[in-house]
């Protein structure tokens, strides 16, 4: 079994559990409500932004023009296409998607982003590629299970985001786990525990981030306007 797969393998009740969560089941049967819609693009208009900015550093640590080109490709997919998942939701919710960017993160989308930029500063390219996989795979799956399960037609509200990722063939989470699977054949053990630990975690985060969207999870302690602002710009200092 390759690492990738037994890293899918271990994972596997996180995949089940965001399977079956309300929000991915909203979209499924069409039913989510507009606020739900809203804080989810708001904040995954933040965390891609974040993404971005990691795919930069693993950049900076690659050592052939092939792996830049393999990150280079995903960060025009995030600024080129990954728009139109968001566009549909917004189109749902009845909200321009130029107005739900530029908000503060939610203490979930928070913790996912500060996890893999850590990693992303403080780790080997098989660390980056540990800690940013489980994003592109879960959503990949989920498109499949969807399309497959579901099979919408154009009246479907959520046509265009289960077509989207439910369509995609050139995946990168083929391409991410190859690569992962060649760093792990000359990791040693202890670098290969850690590109294990950031993987699940980050899996445990994307379950959150759902959560966090279905729930509508804010900071505890409301703060005025101005204060929100200086929060959020610290973040992304």
């Amino acid at each position: 079994m390759s690492f990738s797969a037994e890293l899918r393998k271990e994972a596997n009740p996180i995949f089940n559990a965001i399977f079956e969560h309300p929000f991915v089941q909203g979209i499924a049967n069409g039913e989510l409500k507009s606020e739900q819609l809203i804080h989810y693009v708001k904040q995954d208009f933040e965390y891609l932004n974040s993404f971005i900015r990691i795919y930069g550093i693993a950049v900076s640590k690659c050592e052939s023009r092939e792996e830049m080109e393999m990150f280079n490709k995903q960060i025009s997919f995030i600024l080129n296409s990954e728009i139109h998942p968001h566009n549909n939701f917004c189109q749902v919710a009845g909200v321009p998607y130029e107005e739900l960017h530029g908000f503060p993160l939610s203490p979930s989308a928070h913790q996912y982003i500060r996890h893999m930029l850590t990693v992303a500063h403080e780790g080997t390219l098989g660390e980056i590629l540990a800690v940013l996989l489980p994003c592109p795979w879960t959503y990949w799956e989920i498109g499949k299970k969807l399309l497959t399960e579901v099979n919408p037609d154009r009246s479907h509200p959520f046509y265009d985001w289960i077509s989207f990722y439910g369509n995609i063939t050139d995946s990168i989470t083929t391409k991410f786990c190859a690569r992962l699977d060649e760093w792990a054949k000359e990791a040693p053990e202890r670098e290969k525990e850690k590109m294990k630990e950031h993987f699940l975690i980050s899996c445990q985060l994307e379950y959150m981030f759902w959560d966090m969207a279905y729930k509508l999870e804010e900071w505890p302690v409301k703060m005025e306007a101005v204060n929100s602002r200086v929060v959020y710009e610290s973040y992304h200092k």
